[in-house]
């Protein structure tokens, strides 16, 4: 191998020294076009630590101020049917990397073992994603967790933790991926998130097509303008409970 390398070392050299001769290794155009392609480079990287310092922070102020509710919820979920508090799932995030979803348990104990017979039932059509409207699996106390977005608060962690982004792409369950077309896993480009575009619309009421089509329309136009748009427009989302099921 390395024979083979320094057979080639020359051409390589020479390949290198034809692409800058046509207007010199040290000229103004192509400092112009190192520099551009520096500063764009750059620009990614201070987003992304922007991106992540605002998640870190958001979640820290949330699991700290929302303490007492994590402390009430789990009490009356214990006291309920003294089941498990939450309910973990694998589901895959950035880059098809699994990791550990977090929420407060809002169904009965042997849930999953139920989805097969509620399957002709499934509100989504699309054969990719599972939702019911009037789910029977779902108890009294997660029934109002779920309209009131509360069973999502352990996610705060998974966003502290560097799994999620408080903004960014529903993270999907893996039988779900498998389902995907190739322009759908797109959406696993970015980290995903505790809210996006059609978290804001309609929820669990936007056909899976549309959520993807909005989820890759973040994914190109993610901005820290954009994060913050929909944070915002995220709380009378949350409040009016629109396709929370």
């Amino acid at each position: 191998m390395k024979s083979t390398v320094a057979h080639h070392r020359p051409h390589l050299l020479k390949a290198l020294e034809d692409r800058y001769s046509a207007a010199g290794p040290l000229s103004l155009h192509n400092l112009r076009g190192l520099w551009k392609r520096n500063a764009w480079y750059g620009t990614i990287v201070l987003a992304r630590i922007l991106k992540r310092s605002i998640d870190i922070l958001g979640a820290s102020v949330g699991l700290l101020v929302l303490s007492p509710v994590f402390l009430i919820v789990a009490c009356a979920i214990g006291l309920h049917d003294r089941g498990p508090i939450f309910f973990v799932q694998k589901r895959v995030g950035q880059w098809g990397r699994e990791f550990d979803f977090p929420k407060f348990r809002s169904m009965v104990c042997n849930a999953e073992a139920l989805k097969e017979q509620l399957l002709s039932q499934n509100h989504h059509k699309d054969g990719v994603t599972f939702k019911i409207n009037g789910d029977p699996r779902v108890t009294p106390i997660g029934r109002w967790l779920r309209k009131t977005s509360i069973d999502e608060l352990p996610q705060l962690w998974s966003v502290f933790k560097g799994d999620m982004s408080l903004v960014g792409p529903r993270p999907p369950i893996p039988d779900e991926v498998l389902k995907y077309k190739l322009a759908d896993r797109r959406r696993l480009d970015v980290k995903p998130g505790l809210t996006c575009y059609w978290q804001v619309e309609g929820r669990g009421d936007i056909p899976f097509a549309k959520q993807v089509e909005m989820d890759i329309r973040y994914v190109d136009s993610q901005s820290i303008w954009v994060d913050i748009w929909l944070l915002i427009k995220t709380i009378p989302a949350v409040i009016q409970g629109k396709g929370a099921y």
